[in-house]
């Protein structure tokens, strides 16, 4: 067997306020049944402050990963980032947390690709792993959606917090790691879940921002069918193509969009809730911070040698699975 790329380290951060539904009901018209029953959440983390961005929430977690692997920041050769809000459209988000953290003058970028995006950037950080190139590689999936967040908008505001979580990629000729993948997209849904403002075909004008263009806007329907389907299937797919039965895989590593849709996957797949990750009800969806503060959150439960299957559903529209050998 050649080289894989194994996640070798884990840790997350969320930031310390705490927005629950009972806040929420004083801001629209939303109650914590009508939000439980449909979402499973229950309160989720808000980053404040001035000037604050998405940087804040991924140093934090990469400072974190880099103390409990005791690396130092001169040995990491590559930094990815995915987020769908960066604190700037340049430069990059992991430029920043490059800087913050005295990693060097290596490669670092953003990837965008909505709740998908740390499904996309493990992918892509572990073909840098396995041909030999790097040696030691980050993966970083943090949001700060509270600042693309319409809180008049009883539809999404409910749905979204803010969050990071951080993976250190090292390779391994063991039988562990990355095994396999499939990515997905399609373009046609992205009208149903999207932000119009602040591109280069709405550019931030007087006019977008009255038409409250700069914060996300769902048609939770469309979504929702679309997203049960695609995620359930690409996790069904990922077992199927590497011959796992329900009985082999250790762990479901949903994106935590909607307890409905985590369970229509787990149902699909075959397993029951003891072996689906799940803190939706403590941090709501943090795009692309979902899945890595998941598996920061079940870090203890994990043995090397643990079967996962990660699956994820995001805005574009993206969609992907992930196989993986527990390494640590």
């Amino acid at each position: 067997m050649g080289l894989r790329a194994a996640i070798t380290g884990v840790h997350g951060y969320v930031p310390d306020y705490v927005l629950t539904n009972a806040e929420l009901e004083q801001m629209v018209d939303t109650n914590d049944e009508w939000i439980t029953t449909r979402t499973g959440i229950k309160e989720r983390r808000i980053l404040k402050g001035e000037k604050q961005g998405t940087s804040v929430l991924a140093t934090e977690a990469v400072r974190g990963l880099l103390e409990k692997t005791g690396t130092s920041p001169k040995d990491i050769d590559l930094v990815i980032c995915a987020t769908v809000t960066p604190d700037y459209m340049f430069p990059s988000t992991a430029n920043l947390v490059c800087t913050n953290l005295g990693i060097p003058s290596i490669c670092s970028f953003d990837l965008l690709a909505a709740c998908s995006g740390f499904i996309y950037a493990l992918t892509t950080g572990a073909q840098f792993i396995e041909s030999g190139r790097y040696k030691k590689v980050i993966v970083i999936g943090a949001d700060k959606m509270s600042s693309i967040i319409d809180y008049q908008d009883r539809t999404t505001c409910v749905l979204f917090g803010d969050g990071a979580g951080a993976v250190l990629l090292e390779p391994t000729t063991e039988d562990l790691g990355i095994v396999d993948f499939l990515l997905h997209s399609d373009g046609s849904g992205g009208e149903y879940l999207m932000m119009k403002g602040g591109g280069s075909v709405y550019p931030a004008s007087h006019e977008t921002v009255d038409a409250r263009m700069h914060y996300i806007k769902q048609e939770g329907p469309q979504v929702f069918k679309f997203a049960v389907t695609n995620m359930a299937e690409a996790a069904a797919a990922i077992m199927e193509r590497n011959q796992l039965t329900s009985e082999d895989v250790d762990w479901l590593v949903p994106h935590q969009a909607n307890k409905r849709i985590i369970d229509a996957t787990a149902k699909r797949m075959g397993i029951g809730e003891d072996k689906v990750m799940l803190n939706i009800q403590k941090y709501g969806n943090t795009t692309a911070g979902t899945i890595p503060l998941c598996l920061f959150d079940y870090q203890d439960q994990l043995k090397k040698g643990d079967d996962l299957v990660l699956a994820a559903f995001g805005g574009g529209f993206t969609w992907g699975s992930m196989y993986i050998k527990w390494a640590i």
